[in-house]
């Protein structure tokens, strides 16, 4: 089974090509990490693969700039992870007075995430680090079939980064992520895309990527 699957496709936003010939899969069980310089593409092929595989699964997303709403508290942003579970009178009643059952489960994520202390305090007082794990949280709590995240731990700490990843492996049996750090990408990653010069270079298990490989697509 293949959760994904683009062949030779060029891939980009308002008007403008990013990517080319671009040819992924993804299936049941793996965990992708995309790598490559700052600029070659990988929250553009993020994107595509989101509104390719949201159309026919769950899919729980992590954007690079969080998409939290700052005025709101950590708890009512992660409530918000399951928003498109139910119409719009519901949502309503779910933020201004949330279910027992509803706080309970997004508690149990934010004390995983280190964010029990937070939980009603208003993510715009939050540091950088805690806004990402808030916006963990929201994709733990919406769960699904797949994890799309982009940079997700690049405000975290080495230690806290690789917790926060291991909890990733632990929700999701398939995910789609990219990373800057290399060592945390071999560590996670069942499979490793590289991108560069507009292209897929590189696509790989990790544990047949060596450093020279490595070294090639940042142009070392």
């Amino acid at each position: 089974m293949t959760l994904l699957r683009l062949r030779d496709e060029t891939l980009g936003h308002d008007g403008r090509a990013v990517l080319s010939e671009v040819s992924l899969e993804l299936a049941p069980g793996e965990r992708v990490v995309l790598l490559g310089r700052s600029g070659a593409g990988k929250s553009t092929l993020l994107a595509a693969a989101h509104a390719r595989l949201r159309a026919a699964h769950r899919v729980a997303l992590v954007p690079q700039e969080h998409g939290l709403v700052p005025q709101l508290t950590a708890e009512k942003n992660a409530l918000m992870g399951r928003l498109d579970d139910q119409g719009a009178a519901s949502n309503l009643r779910m933020l201004l007075s949330p279910r027992a059952a509803d706080r309970a489960g997004v508690a149990a994520v934010l004390e995983a995430l280190g964010l029990e202390d937070q939980a009603r305090q208003r993510v715009e007082t939050l540091s950088g680090g805690q806004k990402q794990r808030v916006a963990l949280a929201r994709a733990f709590w919406r769960g699904g079939a797949v994890l799309i995240a982009d940079e997700p731990v690049s405000a975290l700490d080495e230690t806290q980064g690789a917790a926060v990843l291991g909890q990733i492996a632990e929700r999701f049996e398939t995910a789609l992520v990219a990373l800057h750090d290399v060592a945390q990408a071999r560590a996670f990653a069942t499979r490793i895309v590289g991108l560069a010069r507009g292209r897929i270079v590189l696509d790989a298990p990790s544990d047949m990527i060596d450093d020279a490989r490595i070294a090639a697509l940042y142009g070392g």
